[in-house]
């Protein structure tokens, strides 16, 4: 059989193929605007042309250190500018970088840098300790350790054999680094924060990376030369591949070691930030801070929201506070954000808790991820687009995963069908938005009806005196399960516990409305994510004295 005439002599070349790879994005910005600011920290800042020396010299200095192709680098990190430049510097030299979770204990730290094989760990004293402990359960094999000095970071005993300037002093600024052979060679390694077991190794790819720091741009309409500022942790989904944005937008990246309104407002205010990206908790904090942080900003602040389907209340909160918020849905497996909540025309004459309602859901594909749809797990078809029957949420496309590191039962299990499996449970509405019911391992099954927590909580969240509220399953000898819910109040208000439950009882069906309701600090991630685990247990403990 003859191939297609377009087929012949037609072939892939140095002239007409390149493989995609966000490294070339801070190489042009470099060259196009090199004395634009690029990095702020602090009274620190760093131009495009210094930023490019600064990834280059840290290339080359691991490239001396034996680092190459397939090697990992780990950094234990805050979001300070060596950790923007290692999102350049380590993948130049060939090697995947590993940021890591800096609110995790030493045991989880050592089995990442175990498993993953970490050749170099970049650390801040800040770390001191927990990464003490991690090399100690290392034995001979611990990787070279390089110091990132900080005058803003806490107290602690210094854990690098070389400080990070110093190896920079080592490195080449003209470095001559190269495009990879194959964009489907691995970029980052990210380890899922497992609730059991030891967390599961994420490993992206050059393609992936490049096309999700793109979406990010056509998603947001973002214009040249944003101003965004880093109350994302890099450590979570590569800041969901907004270094790499940042370089394609030619745009300028305020560093923030830690998230606290007092300091955000400041600096919205200072630099007149345009875009920043957060956890439902980042803007909870900064809608319920002191009103007087807020005077004198009079432009508008652009914020992605994830990490959680926001409650309603937040959404409406942001508007009033002059933040625009556009939700977006993703996972550590499709590089952070893979899904938005696209906005409609039509959208902005509606009421704002109606508006606020359309905003809150997880919406469509972004536009470099091929397709987002809902399944009926068993028989992988769609389900009707009605809002109502519910489905597993799954992703296909080129802003997936390649796979678990080391792990191929967990690598086939998620991409059985065709399709990475999200494992959230949702429904498709007649517009083609999804919506996030739960997590499947949070659904309240009560007398064998559903009860989405996610509901519950947007309900309790809708009252005055509440920031925060988590619901999860309370077993229960006449209804098998019923849902118990925990609540973090505002500061400065308060709330009884038959309050809340008659204002459930206006918005939800009677077997839905919480049957206790816990007060307190909710327990969270280091990205805001609320650790339903821990109150299941604390729940299931209750349950067994009782």
């Amino acid at each position: 059989m003859s191939s297609s005439i377009y087929d012949q002599g037609l072939n892939k070349n140095a002239a007409n193929f390149v493989p995609l790879s966000p490294l070339s994005f801070i190489e042009r910005s470099a060259a196009v605007f090199p004395d634009r600011v690029a990095l702020i920290y602090g009274e620190q800042r760093q131009s495009w042309r210094q930023t490019y020396e600064r990834c280059r010299r840290l290339a080359s200095a691991l490239a001396r250190h034996g680092v190459g192709r397939g090697d990992t680098v780990a950094a234990m990190l805050p979001n300070v500018p060596a950790m923007y430049e290692a999102h350049f510097g380590v993948p130049m030299t060939g090697a995947v970088l590993n940021t890591l979770n800096t609110r995790l204990d030493a045991e989880a730290i050592a089995f990442m840098l175990q498993h993953g094989q970490a050749k170099v760990l970049l650390t801040d004293r800040e770390f001191s300790v927990v990464v003490g402990k991690a090399l100690g359960m290392m034995g001979a094999k611990r990787p070279l350790v390089i110091e990132v000095e900080d005058e803003s970071a806490p107290a602690g005993a210094a854990q690098g054999s070389i400080s990070y300037e110093a190896l920079l002093v080592q490195g080449d600024p003209a470095y001559a680094w190269q495009l990879p052979d194959d964009e489907w060679d691995a970029i980052a390694l990210n380890y899922t924060s497992g609730t059991t077991g030891n967390p599961k190794g994420v490993v992206t790819h050059h393609r992936g990376a490049y096309l999700n720091a793109t979406s990010n741009v056509v998603t947001w309409a973002m214009p040249h030369h944003a101003v965004y500022l880093w109350t994302l942790p890099m450590f979570h989904c590569n800041g969901w591949c907004f270094p790499w944005t940042m370089a394609l937008n030619a745009g300028t990246s305020v560093c923030l070691r830690r998230v606290d309104p007092a300091l955000i407002f400041p600096l919205i205010k200072a630099h007149h930030i345009t875009h920043m990206c957060g956890a439902p908790i980042v803007y909870s904090m900064l809608i319920n801070a002191p009103a007087e942080l807020r005077a004198g900003i009079g432009h508008t602040v652009q914020g992605l929201i994830a990490g959680a389907a926001p409650p309603a209340a937040v959404i409406e909160g942001c508007e009033k506070a002059g933040i625009d918020i556009t939700h977006v849905y993703g996972l550590t497996e499709v590089y952070g954000p893979a899904a938005v909540c696209a906005k409609q025309p039509q959208w902005a004459h509606l009421d704002l808790p109606e508006r606020a309602m359309l905003n809150g859901r997880q919406g469509v594909a972004y536009p470099l991820q091929e397709a987002v749809r809902v399944l009926d797990p068993e028989t992988m078809q769609p389900v009707p687009a009605d809002g109502e029957t519910m489905g597993e949420i799954f992703f296909r496309g080129n802003i997936v995963m390649k796979g678990y590191l080391k792990n191929p039962k967990a690598t086939a299990e998620a991409f059985a069908g065709g399709w990475f499996h999200t494992g959230d449970l949702a429904v498709m509405h007649p517009d083609g938005y999804i919506k996030i019911k739960d997590r499947s391992k949070d659904i309240i099954i009560s007398g064998g009806e559903n009860i989405s927590s996610l509901e519950v909580e947007d309900a309790l969240c809708r009252h005055p005196a509440v920031m925060l509220a988590a619901v999860v399953a309370q077993p229960d000898a006449k209804w098998g399960e019923v849902p118990c819910a925990f609540v973090e109040i505002k500061p400065g208000a308060a709330a009884q516990e038959g309050e809340l439950l008659e204002h459930c009882r206006g918005l939800l069906a009677r077997f839905k409305v919480p049957k206790k309701v816990v007060f307190g600090e909710l327990p969270k991630t280091s990205t805001g994510k609320i650790q339903k685990f821990m109150l299941r247990d604390q729940v299931k403990s209750a349950s067994a004295i009782e």
